[in-house]
């Protein structure tokens, strides 16, 4: 009888330097490895500002930069359909979006200002608050971008890193040091993180981008479930307020809710745990395939405990104690919106753009407004709200009356309070249908027909299936695609994602068997579905909770 010999499965290299072999698996790690791209920045500088777009080459235009914050923008014309059949250079126009880095949403009028006016002198009066509590720019010329830098800097503002394979914007509560309930400022941790490591080649070439939650509100107010490191005020029974450490959130088309270390630290803590998780990311990151370069994927593999052992033992030096999970807030708006007290006896006023759309006219009349009111300090939110701090209690109802001039409502619709959309088919290279103004449309003919809505509604517009603006989380999530007709007509529709949520207990939405809505029927099928809601709803149930137990034929 012949002996079977047992030999051992043979796995794929994951690209993850620990590994100890750097060798570049695909085209991504290639470039950025061939030239850090924080180089670039000196090459828009010295050539490309001055010999214009077509002297950027490829990895240099596609790849190195959106370090700088730079995308470019979608070509006019091309539909949906073709997203995904044209080469990138068929689909580039020679325009780009720009992020402004405004970590945690904090801009003086002086700043907001500065945008406002590169907008209308250099972007088409263009701008969009994004999800991410910064300011996004379109139809901007590689010509213009010094020029554009030199104003931001001039300002204390850059767009350092606000894409790329790097860490993103950190998102923090809009409400940091001001708010009546907050435990604990997370605000120096945060700028003490980007002090020292935004735009340091320390962390300039990760697997894939990397985004950052601090905050210190009871509110729970910066998605904390969806980033790849949040820290989350706590009280510690003993070691009193500080963060609980939360790993491995992200959407896309692999969603992935974060997990709990355990761990409690300090706010002096926080930017060396950070720089430890971030640094886990950049060494043990799988490095092969894009769609597996996320946090999330690792977290997913190893587990919190063994993430934590390997973060205190090869990147700290030291144990973290164990800590408290957050409080969950009772009855949980996490937006800001309205008019709040803040501790020193003034008040914050939030409003609400639809889907996060202003222009630069708006930023510059909203910096003049806020200082007509006595403020100089402005918020974003990662809800695409925009808020006013510092404003004297008996001047609140007014400003809130001069700021719906500008569509800014303060006492929103629940149609209008809780809608998202990201950039779309407009100027986004991957849309496959427009969003911005669908989202309005739908808001405008919602609060027209149901007037009286009284329930939180979460509509999440997104233009394709990465997430940008979290559909798996929406009440009602809306994942563009196109088909084309009987007739042979190309067609935006949507594919309705019912009943995602974050908070206690965090739940993706639930995926109806093909149920997808043109976008020309939405107004339709969001007045029947929040109608049946309204028929059939118990005492105090949500709309998610109604959507995750309804029968499918009321889904329709």
């Amino acid at each position: 009888m012949t002996e079977t010999i047992k030999r051992p499965t043979r796995t794929l290299a994951t690209g993850a330097w620990a590994d100890g072999d750097r060798t570049p698996l695909n085209a991504n790690e290639a470039f950025k490895q061939a030239d850090d791209a924080l180089n670039v920045r000196q090459r828009v500088l010295e050539v490309y500002a001055k010999e214009g777009f077509a002297s950027i080459p490829a990895d240099d235009l596609r790849g190195r930069l959106r370090w700088m914050g730079l995308y470019t923008q979608r070509k006019e014309g091309i539909d949906g359909g073709q997203t995904a059949t044209l080469a990138p250079e068929e689909l580039d126009a020679e325009f780009f979006m720009m992020r402004v880095r405004s970590d945690g949403g904090r801009l003086t009028t002086d700043q907001l200002r500065a945008i406002g006016s590169i907008s209308t002198d250099f972007g088409r009066d263009t701008a969009d608050i994004s999800d991410r509590q910064n300011i996004q720019l379109h139809w901007i010329r590689i010509e213009d971008v010094p020029a554009i830098w030199e104003r931001l800097e001039a300002v204390g503002l850059d767009s350092m890193e606000a894409c790329g394979d790097a860490p993103r914007v950190i998102l923090g509560s809009p409400v940091a040091g001001i708010a009546a309930d907050e435990l604990i400022d997370g605000t120096p941790a945060l700028e003490e993180i980007k002090r020292r490591f935004i735009g340091s080649p320390e962390f300039s070439n990760l697997p894939r981008k990397f985004k950052t939650a601090i905050s210190g509100s009871p509110a729970l107010d910066v998605v904390h479930e969806i980033n790849d490191v949040s820290f989350v005020g706590v009280r510690h029974p003993e070691l009193g307020v500080g963060f609980d450490v939360w790993v491995g959130g992200g959407l896309s088309t692999n969603p992935i809710f974060a997990q709990r270390l355990g761990a409690f630290v300090t706010l002096d803590q926080v930017p060396q745990v950070w720089a430890g998780v971030i640094g886990i990311f950049r060494d043990y990151g799988y490095r092969r395939l894009r769609n597996k370069a996320r946090l999330k994927f690792l977290m997913a593999d190893w587990g919190p405990a063994k993430f934590r052992a390997i973060l205190q033992d090869e990147y700290l030096g030291f144990a973290l104690p164990d800590g408290p999970a957050p409080t969950e807030p009772a009855g949980g708006r996490r937006d800001h919106v309205g008019i709040h007290p803040q501790r020193d006896g003034k008040v914050w006023v939030g409003g609400a753009p639809i889907a996060g759309r202003v222009s630069g006219s708006i930023l510059t009349a909203l910096a003049d407004l806020a200082e007509a009111y006595g403020s100089y300090r402005v918020r974003l939110t990662p809800q695409q709200k925009f808020l006013i701090l510092d404003v004297a209690p008996e001047r609140a109802a007014a400003l809130a009356g001069e700021l719906a001039a500008y569509d800014i409502i303060v006492e929103p619709s629940e149609f209008r309070r809780n809608v998202l959309a990201c950039t779309g088919i407009e100027y986004c290279k991957l849309a496959l249908t427009e969003t911005k103004a669908r989202a309005r449309t739908v808001v405008l003919e919602l609060e027209r027909r149901r007037p009286g809505f009284d329930s939180p509604l979460a509509i999440h517009v997104n233009g394709c299936p990465n997430a940008c603006a979290r559909t798996q989380l929406g009440d009602i999530g809306l994942k563009g695609m196109v088909h084309r007709r009987e007739d042979d007509e190309l067609e935006e529709v949507f594919q309705v994602h019912l009943g995602g949520g974050l908070g206690a207990s965090p739940s993706l939405a639930r995926k109806t068997r093909a149920l997808k809505v043109s976008a020309e029927d939405l107004p339709d099928y969001i007045e029947r579905v929040t109608g049946r809601y309204l028929e059939q709803r118990g005492a105090g149930e949500s709309f998610g909770l109604w959507a995750h137990r309804a029968d499918e034929e009321d889904l329709r």
